[in-house]
């Protein structure tokens, strides 16, 4: 059973005021603690990740498992094709009823730093994907960018930040979890 869930620092999730549902598909039916990374950097998105320890264990459902988290020695190559699902804005401007998925292709970071240039900075903790057709957009921050490896599920980001308007051309970053990969261990061994 698991107690801690990983999503985006700035989805500001404050317990006792959110309940977590977990393995919901439809959103039509209707002693946490929120752990913040150190060094999450509210301006820069830098080590946007937080761990929510839950009051009572996860119960596993044939609708609800643990998704693997990617090891911190893992290198995603650019070009690997991965999922993202959420409830964000769509192409329509609404928030979906139904949960929804996309496959998105990992960016390289010299690519992703080109395209962001001044704008933003890149840094160690993030990765990116997108920029060909599809994206993530508001209501989908704190969410599960997942890639297959021979048949596993590997968590390799969590939904950050992007272009304003959601454009499907722009690549949106994400928070690298093979990066942040030890202070989440340690959080989850030490709590």
């Amino acid at each position: 059973m698991e107690k801690e869930i990983t999503f985006a620092c700035h989805s500001f999730f404050r317990a006792g005021y959110h309940h977590v549902v977990l393995g919901e598909y439809d959103r039509g039916y209707d002693d946490e603690a929120v752990i913040v990374h150190p060094r999450f950097n509210k301006d820069t998105f830098n080590n946007d990740v937080a761990l929510l320890r839950l009051a009572s264990p996860a119960q596993i459902t044939s609708r609800v498992s643990p998704v693997n988290l990617v090891s911190s020695s893992t290198n995603i190559p650019s070009g690997t094709l991965c999922v993202l699902t959420g409830w964000g804005r769509t192409a329509t401007g609404l928030s979906p009823r139904i949960l929804q998925e996309t496959t998105l292709p990992i960016v390289s970071t010299a690519n992703c730093r080109q395209y962001w240039g001044l704008t933003r900075s890149i840094t160690d903790s993030m990765i990116c994907a997108g920029g060909s057709g599809s994206s993530a957009c508001q209501g989908d921050s704190g969410g599960p960018l997942v890639c297959d490896s021979k048949g596993v599920w590997y968590q390799v980001g969590i939904v950050s930040w992007g272009a304003v308007d959601c454009s499907v051309n722009s690549p949106g970053v994400y928070s690298r979890v093979p990066y942040l990969r030890k202070w989440i261990d340690y959080t989850v061994s030490s709590n």
